[in-house]
């Protein structure tokens, strides 16, 4: 037998389970939010890698924390990476007041080099 039933040890032993739970639910939640991080800053170094190919286009690229945008006078490219996916979109600007654009395509992959990919052909639909 372990001993008498205690009010004060049950609650101790609950109290310190949620607490375990809620430190891995943090610290799954942080390693995740690094990993996106890694994510985003790995397609801004691919893309940027490409200086003089962007500058013929007229392309600009920018990162903002999980965010890597293409940015162009017509048009915005950007993959948003959240989850361990990375949510890639494309927008006109053409048809939208100065500083916003309204996506017109959209589509979740599973990596950065799908990321790319996809910015690749949204890329290649904007200069046909």
């Amino acid at each position: 037998m372990s001993g008498p039933l205690s009010l004060k040890t049950a609650f101790e032993t609950e109290f310190a389970r949620r607490d375990a739970e809620r430190r891995a639910r943090e610290d799954a939640e942080r390693r995740q939010q690094e990993q996106d991080l890694a994510s985003a800053q790995g397609l801004h170094a691919a893309i940027a890698a490409d200086a003089d190919f962007l500058a013929g286009r007229g392309l600009s690229v920018d990162i903002r924390r999980y965010t890597v945008s293409l940015e162009h006078d017509d048009f915005r490219i950007a993959a948003y990476f959240e989850g361990g996916k990375a949510q890639v979109t494309a927008s006109d600007k053409r048809t939208v007041h100065p500083g916003s654009a309204a996506p017109r395509k959209q589509e979740v992959v599973d990596s950065v080099e799908d990321a790319l990919a996809i910015m690749a052909q949204y890329l290649a639909d904007e200069t046909l």
